[in-house]
């Protein structure tokens, strides 16, 4: 009676620490491939949302970590700050390109896990490219035809994604007037 325990007992045990190691194993493999590629996107995603830099460098100012981008000649063309927001199928992370007047010259959705043919429409360029230009907080509206400055019509049965987006783009541009009201009250 023992022995029929016994046996298949450790026969799972080495099954589970011979899987245990097997994982352990290709984590240690491709974590660091994974880590470059975050990198690369994060990069990528940074020459897409502020067009006119040609460096970036990293920054922090009261806690807020941002991206400077800078022209050929060194010269600050404009920001670049990546923040959350809660949306429909968890956290959001949004990256924002903001120029030196302000204004919204792009965004990537780095992270989002809404519906599929709803939600996730927010990754299309036609939804992103209605924030370009903006620069004071935007408002979602639902169903509305006349959408003015600073209002952005919602996605079609997505305004719970819609909100995430500009909540994020929003928190963008109030770091942005922080950090410059800021070195403006330093000169």
């Amino acid at each position: 009676m023992k022995k029929a325990i016994l046996v298949p007992t450790i026969a799972l045990f080495v099954i589970c620490l011979v899987s245990t190691a097997l994982l352990a194993f290709a984590n240690s493999v491709t974590a660091p491939i994974i880590d470059e590629l975050a990198v690369q996107t994060e990069i990528e995603a940074r020459k897409t949302v502020l067009t006119t830099a040609e460096s970036f460098e990293e920054k922090t100012a009261d806690g807020t970590k941002y991206v400077v981008g800078l022209d050929k000649d060194g010269k600050e063309v404009g920001m670049v700050f990546t923040t959350t927001a809660k949306s429909y199928g968890g956290e959001i992370i949004v990256m924002t390109g903001v120029d030196m007047d302000g204004k919204i010259t792009g965004l990537e959705l780095l992270q989002i896990n809404d519906t599929p043919g709803l939600g996730m429409n927010a990754q299309k360029p036609e939804f992103k490219n209605k924030f370009i230009g903006m620069s004071d907080k935007i408002t979602i509206l639902k169903n509305s035809a006349n959408a003015a400055n600073n209002e952005i019509d919602a996605l079609s049965g997505a305004t719970i994604s819609s909100n995430a987006v500009a909540e994020a783009v929003n928190a963008a541009l109030a770091n942005y007037k922080t950090i410059t009201e800021g070195k403006a009250g330093a000169n």
